[in-house]
């Protein structure tokens, strides 16, 4: 059996989006590969319930998403970049039964989150477009420009900004705005449906003339909470407020006879509470919330609907190590039940009789799975979903046939009283009576999940596989257990997620094989905080790995697109109590600090802008702590999860070679007098960051 390696990551296809057809015998799902250094191709397969293989649906050109079956199942309607020369994603139908594609929309924002009409005439989505683009009629279709010149979006220079947020994701909004628009069939048009100068987003159904969306529009912008739920009248042309609500996003699912669900958090300390699902009967005017006995959050990045009969609402959730799906009577007149309670769901689809679900497991980085809709252990939270699940696809056996990966051991552990979750993995061809270095791995969020797999699967197998005892956990300030959890690191990210990683560490360091005296840290974003937080108070590890992090809450609340994270998480803003978010910061402690510490960051990070991680580096640099930043262009804070493949892998690369080059376990040179050396991202060993030179005070950075 051979080892995990970094580079393994080429060979991964992983899928995404599961789309159960109406008539339940065949799912949609997006299949994605790395396609050379720089980018991935996706297309979308289809794979019968029957268990057949799944065959390619579209043509490998470009990149597809979000396969959509319209209500007869006659045509799939998916989104893709083919034919493009700028990426932007058009909307696309192709027939089920053979046939060509075509292209439905030429529209300068792309589009997002395309939905079917009831009666299948027409397609619903959302783009983002200018007020000059709208105004000339360009964001139904970029070839009506009267000079026939190919349209393109410019660039102001210079940038004159007026909102408090500007940036997202890995670019500037530039005064765009993201509207509803519906795209009719018949004859391939686009038109626009919304019209206020606000944002707009989770467009959805409710019978075949009635849109549901939401809308930020609470003044101050890009500074409230608030949530407008809202309806518009295809035929009268008319928009009604059904409902307000708040959170940080939301998504919508709308029946037909008017009910709209849709996702609450409450205001105060938002960022740390947890999100439960509203009802609001547009009949009755009554709302209901329809998990308030569930303690569990529920993920919006996962997303819920209704069935086909529009009686149960099917959602995800966090729930100790696992992301499983639920559902729950539309009325509210019983407690949530379960449809699954294994794995790390990603995405799922209901029809009549089952549920469709993307999922990852220690063993498989991910696959499309078919189980019942109250599970195995007939809906009531048993220990398993297993008889009734059956396995739809094997998109990496062949990988996986020839590789020895291991089971994480699950541990239960008490820190200031709680127990806590965590996880260790030891390498391959393992003997307790041999002695391992020790990797210590901390999540993001702070108010996010980790389990033994998604997208963390393939780091964790590659450290073990390098040698290292691997262990990571779920810190008070996660989600998946429950609100008070979640909440206990108010105020205090550093201190009480430090005992209670450390609570871990200690557990772990004496079991006998574990060599306590070789342990190394890393995480990123908030995991790249507290490598930082942990490297000035501790001197336990002989080297960490930096990533992404907030070192300094000030400036990363003044820089970020996040900065409510701060006044929910903390309470205050700096102009209110700056000394006490500076001692709250890990740059304040860096006097301390005498770990080997390598900081990575990404370019275009707007979540937690690079500036964060060139201040931690320098003042490292000037206290004399071997240390080096790695800057990665044109990525955003998404590096770890979906940046370009050759960043992918050379950011793991960078954190072995650091580990190794501390470890006694390992004989080779610390990596910053290893040049080009242990870097397999590069080809024939040429190495495009320049690393060679590795004594100088400049930050090093690959192009």
């Amino acid at each position: 059996m051979h080892p995990v390696t970094t580079a393994d990551y080429y060979d991964f296809a992983k899928p995404s989006d599961p789309q159960l057809a109406p008539d339940g015998e065949r799912v949609a799902f997006v299949r994605s590969v790395p396609d050379g250094d720089e980018q991935y191709e996706a297309t979308v397969y289809v794979v019968s319930v029957d268990g057949d293989d799944p065959r390619q649906f579209t043509v490998s050109e470009g990149v597809d998403s979000q396969p959509r079956w319209s209500p007869s199942g006659d045509r799939l309607a998916f989104v893709s970049t083919r034919g493009a020369d700028d990426d932007r994603p058009q909307l696309w139908v192709l027939p089920t039964d053979g046939g060509e594609a075509r292209q439905v929309t030429d529209v300068p924002g792309g589009v997002v989150g395309a939905v079917w009409s009831p009666d299948g005439t027409r397609l619903a989505f959302v783009q983002s477009t200018t007020a000059t683009e709208r105004e000339a009629g360009l964001d139904c279709d970029v070839g009506s420009e009267e000079d026939g010149d190919e349209y393109e979006r410019e660039t102001p220079d210079p940038r004159v900004i007026d909102r408090l947020v500007y940036r997202r994701g890995t670019t500037y909004t530039d005064g765009a705005q993201s509207h509803v628009y519906l795209a009719d069939l018949a004859d391939d048009t686009v038109s626009r449906v919304t019209d206020a100068e606000y944002d707009h987003y989770a467009v959805e159904w409710g019978d075949e003339t009635t849109l549901y969306y939401a809308s930020s529009r609470t003044e101050p912008l890009d500074d409230s909470a608030v949530i407008d739920v809202l309806s518009f009248d295809t035929d009268a042309e008319t928009e009604t407020l059904v409902a307000q609500t708040t959170g940080w996003g939301a998504v919508l699912a709308a029946t037909e006879d008017g009910r709209v669900v849709y996702p609450r958090t409450p205001e105060e300390g938002l960022s740390m509470r947890q999100t439960d699902l509203e009802l609001y009967d547009c009949e009755t005017g009554e709302s209901t919330l329809l998990t308030t006995d569930l303690d569990r959050t529920v993920d919006l990045d996962v997303g819920f609907s209704w069935d086909p009969d529009e009686e149960r609402v099917f959602f995800a959730t966090p729930d100790e190590g696992h992301v499983v799906v639920r559902s729950v009577a539309g009325d509210g007149s019983e407690s949530p039940v379960n449809a699954t309670t294994t794995g790390h769901t990603t995405g799922f689809s209901v029809a009549e009789e089952n549920v469709a679900v993307v999922r990852s497991e220690w063993d498989h980085p991910g696959d499309v799975f078919l189980t019942t809709r109250e599970g195995s252990d007939g809906g009531d939270g048993g220990d398993g979903d297993a008889d009734d699940t059956t396995r739809l696809t094997t998109l990496n056996a062949d990988y996986l046939a020839d590789r020895a990966i291991g089971e994480p051991e699950e541990l239960r552990f008490e820190s200031d009283g709680h127990e806590i979750q965590g996880w260790l993995l030891t390498p391959p061809e393992f003997d307790e009576r041999e002695t391992y270095p020790l990797a210590v791995e901390i999540h993001g969020g702070p108010h996010a999940m980790w389990s033994t797999t998604d997208t963390m699967w393939h780091e964790f197998q590659t450290l073990a596989a390098r040698g290292y005892v691997v262990f990571w956990s779920n810190p008070r300030g996660s989600t998946g257990y429950g609100e008070a959890h979640a909440t206990a690191i108010e105020r205090d990210w550093g201190a009480v997620t430090m005992r209670d990683v450390m609570a871990g560490v200690e557990l772990v360091c004496e079991r006998d094989y574990v060599d306590g005296d070789d342990a190394f840290v890393t995480g990123g974003s908030f995991g790249g905080f507290m490598t930082g937080w942990l490297v000035g108070h501790t001197d336990f590890f002989e080297g960490a790995v930096a990533q992404r992090g907030v070192y300094d809450l000030s400036s990363f609340y003044g820089s970020t697109d996040a900065f409510k994270l701060v006044e929910w998480d903390f309470g205050t803003t700096p102009w209110e109590e700056s000394e006490f978010l500076w001692q709250q910061s890990p740059v304040a402690h860096v006097e301390n600090v005498t770990t080997p510490t390598l900081v990575m960051h990404a370019d275009d990070d707007f979540r937690v802008p690079v500036n964060n991680g060139e201040m931690f580096y320098l003042f490292l640099k000037k206290l004399g702590v071997d240390t080096r930043l790695v800057r990665y262009p044109r990525e955003g804070h998404e590096l770890s999860r979906s940046g370009e493949p050759g960043h992918i892998v050379d950011r793991l690369d960078r954190t072995i070679r650091w580990f190794d080059g501390y470890s006694s376990h390992h004989d080779v040179p610390r990596a910053l007098d290893r040049g080009d050396d242990g870097l397999s991202a590069t080809e024939d060993g040429e190495d495009d960051t320049d690393d060679t030179d590795d004594t100088d005070d400049e930050a090093e950075r690959t192009e």
